[in-house]
């Protein structure tokens, strides 16, 4: 049946979807008869902070975690504060609708929408859940004739992990918080990622580089030592001496150093040299010729993780970018849902991929029967099948209308999609061994190895991307001549080569997700925010696309594995997820899993100890299933000594710690127990592997840049100026609380608090007085107060000086009125209107040159809340660990692709305001005449109706007034 006969007979149904762009798409293929509204993403969660725990709950020792852990691990939900005004608008749509259909996103975390929504809304009419995986008119009308009942295992399965996942986060942070630093977050996946990439820097610090040098020969069919010089010359690696294979890269293990030495031929700089000087009148013939055939398929189509690491290798798009750009493909109706762990195709999409496959490439590359994709990934998302262009019939990218981010994904997709049913890619693959006796009586061996595609199949229409920029993709051809075993060859030259093994690359944001895949943890369709949560909490920085740890992460793992080993376990973490696996499929059941993991095993049973301990190592390997418990471990944090994790041993007494301003290298003095070590800053952005202890004892030599200017004669404190990290400035110095900070702890509560104020524009850092840092410390001064009262103070600010009354700032014009300013001055200062205007453009602090996509230029400048990238249309802030001296041109282009990606912000004009609220007024008159002849069911009915009567009485015009009021505020 079809939406259009569905509703003929004036019923009237409600649709609701996550997202505005979502709905409005929808909205325009089902037609009159039903409202397409959205939820706004989720709408209610367990409580962000203890503000929003309901008053009743307040008391209960579980009230902050959220979860009843004492009954059944009971969930308190919120209704989300920004979402209370859509809630209500929901409520409204629902209470004048005859049907309710679901239409959230098709896999775990969208049944749960459905779920709370269904729970919110406590709809009285019948509720459909409504399911697609693409937005088309088809996929949505077969959808609404097809509905289901909502699927509560799926939805069990997604609490349970929402309670892991708070119960992880709401019990690890706090330890972070009170052993490392404030404001630090734990959690399940994201602890683990970020250890992944402190690993591979540990890797990197414990490298050493070794050299190791080898012979190329360029070699000709023909005798004598020139060959033939018809263009068939072909360079071959020296491979073996004496049958003993000689050294390459992949015989040097992660540490730089030679795997099994003696079981290779190792050659130095003067070995090579002295075997070439030897092999110089040597005579050569082919040893053996080795032909394959080459053959080659297609790659799969896309899932969520290949989407994400070729878009990373082709198109430079992070994680983030790349699903929201993907986002708003999907819900445009240009592709399938981009959340998905399958590689299966629809006969539908298999059909429209051969039709396109025929029509652009002809039938000579179409395979006799479609290919299919069945196999899925372990811990698959439900449902979906790969991403791929939507409909029946597939747009080229040219028939889009896309531009920009979206063109090139979507071109992205399309291709990989159409070269999926290609055929496949054959040809030849060649090795040729080439054999000759150096002068010193050593047998010396060279290999060559060459392809030829003589049909390129697939490879017409896609390529894959390679992690490794040397490697070779796979339409790359290498020829080699026609040669037999035998032929004598000619050597033109013998050359030796150099190299040096280089340290564990970095992990991108592709290898990375490749890698939290291949080993199983979390969910691909997260991996995206995880690396970005890790970005965003300082755990990681980016340098080029490369994702450096900090020394901020470094102390957070080490923490971790001392004392959580079990819950940064690579293969717990796994573990974990086959579990709630299990209690998807129903084969387990959530409360005693969530029971074990918080609580342990029982103590009746002998072995009560808490997750992580020392030993669970050795239970893990005897007993897979044993689990001790989280609540005890997060008890006792008697053992963790803040210092010591945050402390990292640098070389001969050198040590870098990690306290609560940055990191900073300490070496004691010479002198006894009371002198303060010696310290010096570390720059954040500083590599962690590039911190040697030269570079260390470079920083520790440098001044401190600190200047002492004299004693303060009303305290007796020293005051210094100092440069910090946002700029020069002055300080006191108070010896209690700078003894407490050299012993690493804090000062104690009662102690003063160092006055502290930033050097005005006209001063300089090697010029300060200490009278002028008198004066600076006394800001803000009191001016006088006001007629009412209120008093005036003059200050000075991020964006100059300024007078301050209440809430009232008016700006002054010279810094100097800081300190000379009068009540009635001030006072003539308030009397005058208030300025707002724009002050005159700031020139750009540097330019990056210009943007591929927008072709615009991109400069960088500083603006309101710091500096920022734009190029005249995008706005987009520096993060953190950029800096404006070195940020590289392509670090604006991400900056601003991110941007972008995220869609424009919404803004409410006057004008849209105002014809809001005239709709609104006109529905509340349509809504008081159409029920007028109705009975009240309430007195707050009643009175609603009688505020909108248009005879009503004054004090109802009153109330009518400031509901309309309120409504403009809200708008």
């Amino acid at each position: 049946m079809s939406p259009t006969s569905e509703t003929a007979n004036g019923g009237r149904r409600l649709v609701i979807v996550e997202s505005p762009a979502k709905a409005k798409t929808i909205k325009g293929y089902l037609g009159p008869g039903y409202v397409v509204e959205a939820s706004v993403g989720h709408i209610r969660d367990l409580p962000s902070s203890a503000a929003e725990v309901p008053a009743k709950y307040k008391g209960e020792p579980w009230a902050r975690l959220g979860v009843n852990v004492d009954e059944s691990f009971q969930p308190l939900y919120v209704v989300n504060s920004d979402k209370k005004d859509q809630v209500r608008k929901l409520k409204d749509l629902l209470a004048e609708s005859d049907e309710l259909y679901l239409a959230t996103d098709e896999d775990r975390e969208g049944e749960a929408i459905a779920w709370h929504l269904r729970e919110v809304l406590k709809p009285k009419v019948p509720v459909r859940r409504m399911v697609f995986h693409e937005i088309t008119k088809d996929a949505i009308r077969a959808a609404v004739a097809n509905p289901r009942e909502l699927n509560q295992r799926l939805v069990d399965a997604q609490e349970t992990r929402r309670i892991l996942d708070r119960l992880y986060g709401f019990e690890v942070s706090p330890v972070l918080w009170k052993k490392v630093m404030p404001r630090l977050s734990a959690g399940r996946v994201q602890s683990v990622a970020t250890r992944m990439v402190v690993e591979r820097e540990r890797e990197r610090i414990a490298f050493r580089s070794a050299e190791y040098w080898d012979l190329t020969g360029t070699f000709a069919p023909g005798a004598g030592a020139a060959g033939e010089a018809d263009g068939t010359a072909f360079d071959a690696r020296l491979v073996s001496v004496d049958g003993r294979r000689v050294a390459q890269g992949r015989d040097f293990g992660a540490d730089g150093q030679l795997k099994q030495p003696d079981q290779v031929q190792h050659l130095d700089e003067q070995a090579s040299r002295a075997l070439a000087a030897a092999l110089t009148e040597t005579e050569y013939a082919v040893r053996s010729v080795e032909s394959r055939p080459y053959r080659r398929s297609p790659y799969a189509p896309f899932r969520t993780t290949t989407l994400q690491q070729e878009a990373s290798r082709k198109l430079g798009m992070g994680a983030k970018p790349t699903m929201q750009v993907a986002q708003r493909l999907y819900e445009n109706g240009f592709i399938t849902y981009m959340r998905t762990d399958s590689t299966t195709l629809s006969d539908t999409a298999v059909r429209a991929a051969r039709a396109q496959v025929t029509q652009l490439y002809g039938a000579d590359y179409l395979p006799d029967r479609p290919r299919t994709y069945a196999g899925k990934v372990k811990n698959a998302q439900e449902a979906h099948e790969a991403i791929r262009p939507s409909g029946d019939r597939f747009r080229t990218p040219a028939e889009t209308g896309l531009t920009g981010e979206q063109f090139r994904l979507y071109e992205l997709i399309w291709k990989r999609t159409v070269a999926s049913q290609m055929k496949d890619a054959v040809g030849q693959s060649v090795t040729v061994k080439v054999g000759g006796r150096a002068a010193d009586g050593r047998d010396c061996e060279f290999s060559a190895s060459g392809k030829v595609i003589t049909f390129h199949g697939f490879l017409k229409a896609y390529v894959e991307g390679s992690d490794d920029p040397a490697a070779d993709l796979d339409d790359r051809e290498r020829r080699l001549p026609q040669v037999a075993e035998g032929d004598p060859l000619g050597a033109r030259e013998i050359s030796v080569d150099g190299h040096a093994t280089k340290p564990p690359a970095r992990f991108t944001e592709a290898t990375l997700v490749k890698e939290l895949e291949e080993r199983e943890i979390g969910r691909p369709s997260t991996y995206a925010s995880i690396i970005g949560t890790i970005l965003d909490r300082g755990y990681v920085f980016k340098k080029g696309t490369a994702l450096v740890p900090s020394f901020l992460s470094f102390a957070v793992v080490n923490l971790l594995e001392l004392h959580f080993g079990r819950l940064v376990d690579y293969g717990f973490t796994a573990k974990m997820e086959d579990d709630l696996d299990r209690i998807a499929a129903g084969e387990a059941e959530a409360v005693p899993w969530l029971r074990r993991f918080y609580f342990g095993t029982d103590a009746a049973d002998g072995d009560a100890r808490p997750a992580g301990s020392p030993g669970d190592a050795a239970d893990a390997a005897s007993d897979p299933d044993h689990l001790g418990g989280l609540k005890a471990l997060v008890t006792d944090l008697g053992a963790i000594d803040a210092r010591e994790v945050s402390s990292f041993p640098v070389g001969e007494g050198v040590v870098l710690r990690v306290g609560r301003y940055g990191p900073y290298v300490e070496a004691p003095t010479d002198g006894d127990d009371d002198t303060p070590a010696k310290r010096a800053d570390v720059p954040e952005d500083l590599p962690p592997d590039e911190l040697t202890l030269e570079l260390a004892k470079e920083l520790l030599a440098k001044p401190s840049g600190d200047t002492e200017l004299g004693t303060d004669p009303a305290t007796g404190h020293l005051v210094v100026a100092k440069d910090g990290r946002y700029g020069p400035y002055v300080t006191e110095v108070i010896p209690e609380v700078e003894a407490a900070r050299a012993k690493g702890g804090k000062a104690a509560k009662n102690a003063p608090k160092p006055r502290t104020a930033s050097l005005l524009r006209s001063m300089a850092l090697d010029t300060v007085t200490l009278d002028d840092a008198l004066r600076l410390l006394s800001l803000p001064r009191v001016v006088g107060t006001d007629a009412e009262g209120v008093e005036i103070t003059a200050q000075n600010g991020r964006y100059g000086p300024y007078l301050k009354k209440g809430t009232d700032s008016r700006s002054l014009t010279d810094e100097e009125q800081l300190f000379t300013v009068t009540l009635e001055e001030a006072l003539a200062i308030y009397a005058q209107p208030k300025q707002r205007g724009r002050a005159a453009a700031k020139p750009p602090l540097k330019e990056l040159g210009t943007d591929p996509q927008t072709e615009r230029p991109v400069v960088v400048k500083d603006g309101r809340f710091g500096p920022y990238v734009t190029d005249g249309e995008t706005n987009a802030t520096l993060r953190r660990d950029d800096d404006v001296e070195t940020i590289t041109p392509e670090r604006g282009y991400e900056l601003l692709a991110e941007k972008r990606a995220k869609g424009p912000a919404k803004k409410t004009t006057k004008k849209a305001a105002a014809k809001k609220t005239a709709t609104k007024k006109t529905a509340a008159k349509k809504t008081a005449k159409a029920t007028t002849a109705k009975k009240t069911a309430t007195k707050k009915t009643a009175t609603k109706k009688t505020a909108t009567k248009k005879s009503a009485a004054t004090g109802a015009k009153k109330t009518a007034a400031k509901k309309t009021a309120a409504a403009k505020t809200a708008e």
